[in-house]
């Protein structure tokens, strides 16, 4: 699902609102989870699962096409460890 998708099927599901009202909604929420993590921040979502960045150390790395060797310096990277409850519906049909 792309982010216009999701747009699309809050506004279906909430008629009362206008679909520019919920693009709205959801950009900002977006972008509130995005400046707390651009800050180093941890954003939980009870039940769906938290967002958090992780520290990646400088290393040699391998170019796939010729073999060579690279640099690949340090980075921070965002990170997703689902939440309980999100974890329970993902295998819920599978058992």
């Amino acid at each position: 699902m792309i982010k216009s998708e999701l747009v699309q099927q809050i506004a279906d599901k909430n008629p009362h609102l206008y679909q520019r009202d919920v693009e709205n909604i959801v950009n900002a929420i977006l972008g509130e989870i995005s400046d707390a993590l651009a800050q180093g921040n941890r954003v939980e979502l009870r039940g769906f699962g938290a967002f958090s960045v992780k520290h990646r150390k400088p290393r040699t790395g391998r170019n796939p096409r010729t073999g060579e060797s690279v640099k690949v310096g340090e980075k921070w990277v965002p990170f997703f460890k689902t939440g309980k409850e999100l974890r329970e519906r993902l295998n819920a049909h599978r058992k």
